[in-house]
């Protein structure tokens, strides 16, 4: 695939989107479609995975849109073939969820991902495939920044099924030789992320409550994290799609400098006159699965690639605030 000097160029390439319409895939939609690329996105608009149709407000009559589960084996054979590149982002990330409910947090983070593989493999095996991962599978960090070295240790169901979702993806590099990537990633914010709910990120019920004049809770506030914005998440895509470099390896995406939550939720609240937040303990089953302080070492990603985060954290803020500011009625 050529590259431009900002880094790959997609014109005319087909692209499929698992998850699609959630939160990182719409946003790499938008970027594929300036870029002049025909995207077909796959998407279930379960409620409670993060799919909304708002999300591709501006550009749905550029894109394909099918409403389908990624557990529908016989489905994805039809979707895969004859496309160029296939980011997998179709997954449960409720940590919760995952506790409440495992069985179907199995059948769409591990079960389906094997079906979706299995097609590749059968209907087309020259597909490149990115693979979106968390840093869930770390567990609790016993060092940082945490490297692709670190053991992994999942702390709860969602990482023990992602874990296996992304070693699927990688036995199928070692075995077929298919040409797949993951990426491990952090807390990512920007427009059109899930707010309604804490189930993608904590973050995000910060933000709605915020703008509706809600006092919002923060839990310990010691917290170390590091945070990604959804435009760098999707350079770290684009480029993962368009590199043999890529093939067969895991890297971790980083971002923004850690912060504290404390110290987060105070430029939240500075953003947003009027809010505020009030401190509480852990309760006790999110503590059990709390994994403490993180933030990523990204080196491998940045040398292997060229990548690097273009966004801090204030203006992450910011633009994400904004974006909310305008549509809150399409999210809340």
């Amino acid at each position: 695939m050529p590259f431009t000097s900002r880094g790959p160029n997609y014109a005319g390439r087909r692209v499929l989107i698992t998850g699609g319409l959630g939160f990182i895939g719409s946003n790499l939609a938008r970027a594929l479609v300036r870029q002049g690329a025909r995207v077909t996105i796959v998407d279930s608009l379960i409620p409670e995975y993060g799919g909304n149709r708002r999300n591709l407000h501006g550009i749905a009559s550029k894109v394909t849109v099918n409403i389908s589960d990624v557990r529908d084996r016989h489905a994805m054979p039809v979707f895969v073939k004859d496309q160029d590149v296939l980011f997998n982002l179709a997954g449960q990330t409720s940590h919760m969820d995952s506790m409440t409910d495992p069985d179907t947090d199995l059948e769409i983070n591990a079960r389906a991902q094997l079906s979706i593989l299995e097609a590749c493999r059968h209907h087309n095996p020259d597909l490149r495939i990115v693979f979106a991962s968390t840093r869930q599978l770390y567990g609790k960090p016993q060092y940082l920044p945490v490297d692709e070295k670190h053991p992994l240790n999942p702390v709860d169901v969602n990482g023990i099924n992602k874990l296996a979702g992304e070693h699927y993806h990688l036995l199928y590099h070692q075995v077929y030789g298919l040409k797949t990537s993951v990426l491990r990633l952090t807390n990512t914010i920007g427009p059109r992320m899930r707010i309604r709910d804490a189930r993608q990120t904590f973050l995000g019920i910060w933000i709605r409550q915020a703008l509706k004049g809600e006092p919002f809770e923060v839990w310990g506030g010691d917290q170390l994290r590091d945070f990604s914005y959804v435009d760098d998440a999707v350079s770290a895509f684009l480029l993962c799609g368009a590199s043999s470099a890529a093939d067969g390896r895991v890297f971790n995406v980083g971002g923004c400098a850690p912060i504290d939550l404390k110290d987060l939720a105070d430029q939240l609240v500075a953003l947003v006159p009027g809010s505020s937040y009030r401190q509480r303990r852990f309760p006790a089953a999110r503590k059990a699965i709390d994994i403490g302080h993180y933030y990523a070492d990204d080196s491998a990603l940045r040398e292997t690639l060229d990548w690097a985060p273009r966004t801090n954290l204030k203006t992450a803020l910011q633009r994400t605030v904004s974006f909310f500011q305008r549509e809150l009625a399409h999210y809340a």
